[in-house]
């Protein structure tokens, strides 16, 4: 038994370091990652699912993990950048639900009805947006995603050297330029019915100067804004479903 030992323990503990090390680039992805590192999940939540995420991609990207560890420590230190430039990007989908929301929010006066309970201070419609949307991702194959893209990043980024900043930096201005643009456009109709609305205002209180306008049209610009939600939300969260499948099935390239 002692001789069968011997000559397994050194093939396991190469299996360890690679699977060690793809745990680098799973777990750093996780911490970050929409629904898996939200802030309300406990740490010890979070560590199951990476290392569930570990046992997902380390068969599939044994190949390209296993030189590694002939490798000095201080070359594992760009798994955890790469793992952590993938995950930016996944949770830039995300933050592009909440600038939605607090654009919509600020338009049309819903900023403090329902009152937001996530860990980041947000106005309430962005937390109804970043909810939907998490679940929308969870019943649509999220995890399965998630690790194709994890295992699709050794092919774009390969183990073993650290990432081009000018690449990353490309990757990351364009993507982030995507968001924001993604954002303004799912809160266009908010922002539409503000506009209706102000310049309405603006006529009847020019046509009659002595009416309280603004006691008057506070009411209806707020249920304007609750009708015009539940007509607009389904179809942001159904914009921001295709962007969110375009950017998982291919993390590495702007979608469009």
């Amino acid at each position: 038994m002692i001789p069968l030992i011997a000559e397994i323990l050194p093939v396991a503990q190469e299996q360890l370091l690679s699977a060690f090390i793809v745990f680098l680039r799973v777990g750093a992805v996780v911490v970050m990652v929409p629904g898996f590192g939200e802030q309300f999940i406990p740490q010890r939540v979070k560590l199951v699912v990476a290392l569930s995420f570990t046992l997902i991609v380390a068969p599939a990207v044994a190949t390209d993990a296993q030189p590694l560890t002939a490798q000095p420590s201080l070359f594992w230190l760009g798994e955890v950048i790469t793992g952590l430039a993938l995950g930016a990007i996944l949770r830039l989908l995300v933050q592009t639900l909440q600038i939605a929301g607090q654009v919509a929010a600020q338009a049309t006066s819903l900023s403090q009805i329902f009152g937001g309970a996530g860990g980041d201070p947000q106005p309430a419609l962005s937390h109804l947006l970043t909810i939907a949307g998490l679940a929308l991702a969870a019943m649509t194959g999220l995890h399965v995603r998630a690790a194709e893209a994890m295992i699709l990043s050794y092919d774009m980024l390969p183990p073993g050297r650290m990432p081009d900043a000018a690449l990353l930096a490309d990757w990351g201005v364009a993507n982030i330029a995507l968001g924001f643009g993604l954002a303004v456009l799912l809160a266009m109709p908010f922002v539409i019915a503000s506009l209706i609305y102000n310049l309405a205002l603006g006529v009847i209180n020019k046509a009659m100067p002595q009416l309280m306008v603004a006691f008057v049209g506070a009411p209806a610009i707020t249920a304007g804004g609750l009708i015009l939600m539940v007509l607009a939300v389904p179809v942001m969260l159904e914009i921001w479903q295709s962007w969110l499948v375009a950017v998982l099935s291919d993390p590495f390239s702007v979608a469009r």
